[in-house]
């Protein structure tokens, strides 16, 4: 097949926009040869069962699905009743960028809190969890918070667990959108388990399409007492692969010799890099106008910079704004970033700021 695009195109809008790594497409080769059982009956899944287990704890239980809206879609569902509600943030993705999904496929209300980085804390989430047995309120039964946030940040362990500790007092579920975990991993230098089972995790997205991985996330059931009927759930949400080995050997390539971490701490290498060439820039007075909104402890930057001025940047390096009436852009890098990319980038950044001050 003919190439039909640049292969040294890069842009910082998403790290959706990476590839798939080359030892991801080597794992999907190596499962490619002969006839293996269907819809999760392969050696494939048995295996990424016995790595998640290794991972997560020895209750884990995991269902490869197609992209993230999928998972977040069945483990919600999983842990909530019809009449359920869950609390997030105002900026979780299950809220702003899946289009309705979880309430138009499952029937569930999400309650949203404001808040200023992305991270739900106890005192947050106990502005929506009230009402129980008030037949005119959806029950607020769950708590989804998103590692790395949608801000990106990232919750210690200690967070996770204060959330997860309130919510269970309350009899609620605790959900968390991984779609980044590889990143939050990388960046606190701590175990998947950690953060997750021991803190207090019920059910987790586990991401993987933004570390490489072509059209694969998952559901991990940490709590199975607390998430259940997954095995339906899936197919009815329209979420099982059938030639599933070439989904759960893309997962098993991220967690073999170490990949998974390697291509997000690379990402979060090269975010750093970018944030520490625009302070300095800053510093010096380089970099007129320039201002950052958040910390960048994972692979994303949030800055405010003057309207014109992005989209002028834009036409050069692609990226997204964030809140365009506050000047608010998002910059992202992937695990294919390379040095020169951010260089690069930085020049750009450099040039048009300059000659926006000077005109």
């Amino acid at each position: 097949m003919t190439t039909l695009h640049d292969p040294g195109w890069r842009g910082f809008a998403s790290d959706n926009y990476a590839g798939v790594h080359p030892e991801v497409l080597a794992a999907i080769a190596a499962a490619n040869g002969g006839h293996q059982p269907a819809y999760g009956q392969d050696v494939y899944t048995a295996r990424l069962q016995e790595v998640i287990r290794e991972q997560f704890g020895p209750r884990a239980e995991t269902y490869p699905v197609f992209n993230g809206t999928g998972a977040n879609v069945v483990a919600l569902t999983s842990v909530l009743p019809r009449w359920g509600a869950v609390v997030a943030a105002d900026t979780a993705h299950i809220h702003t960028d899946e289009a309705g999904a979880p309430e138009r496929m499952t029937g569930l209300k999400l309650l949203t809190v404001p808040t200023p980085d992305g991270k739900l804390t106890p005192d947050l989430v106990a502005r929506e969890a009230w009402g129980w047995g008030d037949e005119h309120r959806a029950q607020p039964l769950a708590v989804s918070i998103t590692q790395t946030t949608e801000m990106g940040t990232v919750y210690s362990p200690d967070e996770v667990r204060a959330v997860a500790d309130f919510a269970h007092e309350r009899g609620m579920a605790v959900h968390m959108d991984g779609s980044r975990l590889w990143n939050a991993a990388a960046a606190l230098g701590v175990s998947f388990r950690e953060f997750t089972t021991d803190a207090g995790v019920d059910v987790l997205s586990l991401g993987g399409t933004k570390n490489g991985l072509l059209g694969v996330e998952a559901v991990v059931v940490l709590d199975p007492d607390r998430a259940t009927g997954l095995t339906y759930l899936r197919k009815l949400t329209m979420q099982l692969a059938s030639k599933m080995r070439f989904a759960s050997a893309q997962l098993l390539a991220l967690f073999d010799d170490g990949l998974g971490l390697r291509a997000a701490a690379h990402a979060n290498a090269m975010t750093a890099r970018l944030r520490a060439a625009l302070e300095a820039g800053i510093r010096e007075g380089r970099l007129p106008g320039l201002a950052f909104t958040q910390d960048s402890p994972a692979n994303a930057i949030f800055a405010t910079l003057p309207v014109a001025v992005a989209d002028r940047i834009r036409e050069r390096v692609r990226f997204y704004d964030w809140d365009r009436a506050r000047g608010e852009v998002r910059w992202m890098t992937a695990w294919d970033t390379t040095e020169a990319d951010v260089d690069a980038f930085v020049r750009v950044i450099t040039e048009e700021l300059q000659a926006h001050a000077l005109a």
